[in-house]
């Protein structure tokens, strides 16, 4: 990397940082899950804050004992919330509700009891155990806490007497009524599920998983697929998959770590071609995920009828894509193909996007859409969002130092659940 683009890396991973500095409940930890006022905490946001909290002390952007002290806040918020089948309790079977109360903590916008946003809270909280080694009581505590809450969920039951793990549970209605199918972002909740030591999935969940799995070939490149690119990273923010393969990648003679790469390339290929004409796409300017957007609206521009969405799943290159980009998905990218990702950062920088926020880029934005005020680079997002802020900073670390990654190859019940789906190579070996 050139100076410039080490400084530029360095910028956005602070900015990015900010947001759990000023978006935390610092008396039990949540994380507002938008930058907009009075709204709830997200758990996945609190699991990426909890990851990240690490490199804010390895990075200088706050102490360790700053850090300990909110890190055990939030896990002892956890341990001690209201845990049961009550509506509005905070969590129940050791998972918790996707969107909870700032200052109650309890369950909030009648959300469900999420499987995969509960993973990526328990990925946070063993991050912490890793991380937090000291031999003093907080630390003790820390390791203790992240230890029990882990073992607490009930994957067996999350299974709700099927292979492939349902997506969550109301009190209201049960289970809801879909599975983790297909290459997804429950690959860190399948092999969380596979390692605990208490309420194990059997292989036979990971294989079910696993056989809807798709394979295509898109402009040259074939891959396992996935549209939206976020899809292609969350995983990757606390697994180091280089060189590591379960049967489906030793069929393809691949790894999941290439197949993130390609899958980056796809999206820089597609918006190349820009098969549905927006505005600006191009080599350095792509990166489409689930994001905010300027809808719902339909609108006639240029003579052409556009759809255009509010936060949705958006994926390519069958879609949807309504001209919605977001530049927090090209960085979280950066570890898979650096030579693309940098100079698509340097372009983002380059561009008037309103870009220098309190938390840096803004989650996404769309050249198409007719902003008022009018705007060279039309609708930008009035928010930042928790979920995104902890892929930038993760990312980037993995890229710079490989810290997360490292901490990680350490946990024992990752380490477990890789053995367990039937990884081998790399590292493990």
């Amino acid at each position: 990397m050139t100076p410039e683009q080490c400084e530029l890396l360095g910028t956005l991973q602070k900015d990015a940082f900010s947001y759990y500095t000023y978006q935390t409940n610092p008396a039990n930890g949540l994380v507002r899950d938008k930058s907009q006022d009075e709204w709830p905490a997200s758990i996945a946001a609190v699991g990426l804050a909890l990851a990240s909290y690490p490199v804010g002390v390895e990075r200088g952007y706050m102490t360790r004992e700053a850090a300990a002290q909110l890190t055990l806040a939030t896990l002892r918020f956890f341990a001690t919330a209201p845990h049961g089948p009550e509506p509005d309790a905070t969590g129940h079977k050791g998972f918790y509700y996707h969107f909870l109360d700032m200052k109650s903590g309890r369950r909030a916008l009648e959300s469900e009891l999420s499987s995969v946003d509960s993973a990526f809270l328990l990925a946070g909280m063993l991050t912490a155990a890793m991380y937090f080694q000291w031999e003093t009581a907080e630390e003790e505590e820390i390791r203790s806490l992240a230890d029990a809450l882990y073992r607490n969920a009930d994957w067996q039951w999350m299974q709700n007497g099927a292979a492939a793990v349902s997506h969550g549970w109301t009190p209201e209605k049960g289970f809801l009524r879909y599975r983790w199918h297909g290459y997804d972002e429950a690959l860190l909740l399948y092999l969380l599920g596979l390692g605990s030591p208490s309420h194990p999935l059997p292989a036979a969940s990971y294989r079910a998983w696993a056989s809807t799995y798709k394979w295509k070939k898109l402009y040259g490149i074939e891959f396992l697929y996935a549209g939206p690119l976020f899809i292609h990273q969350l995983s990757h923010v606390w697994i180091d998959f280089r060189g590591i393969r379960d049967n489906f990648m030793r069929q393809h003679d691949l790894d999941y770590f290439e197949n993130s790469r390609r899958a980056t390339l796809v999206q820089q290929q597609y918006a190349i071609r820009n098969p549905r004409g927006f505005a600006h796409y191009d080599e350095y300017c792509w990166g489409i995920t689930a994001s905010d957007g300027p809808g719902p609206k339909k609108l006639k521009i240029d003579g052409i009828k556009r759809v255009f969405h509010d936060y949705i799943a958006r994926g390519v290159p069958f879609g949807p894509d309504d001209g919605t980009l977001a530049p927090w998905a090209v960085v979280a990218s950066l570890p898979f193909a650096p030579e693309i990702v940098l100079p698509t950062i340097q372009n983002y920088e380059r561009m008037d996007l309103e870009a220098t926020w309190a938390y840096g880029y803004k989650s996404s934005f769309n050249p198409t859409f007719p902003a008022q005020p009018k705007h060279e680079h039309g609708w930008v997002s009035s928010y930042n969002y928790g979920l995104n802020q902890g892929p930038i900073v993760l990312m980037i670390e993995n890229h710079r130092s490989g810290m997360l990654w490292a901490l990680m190859r350490q946990c024992p019940y990752l380490v477990t659940g890789l053995r367990r789906a039937e990884f081998s190579g790399g590292w493990l070996d």
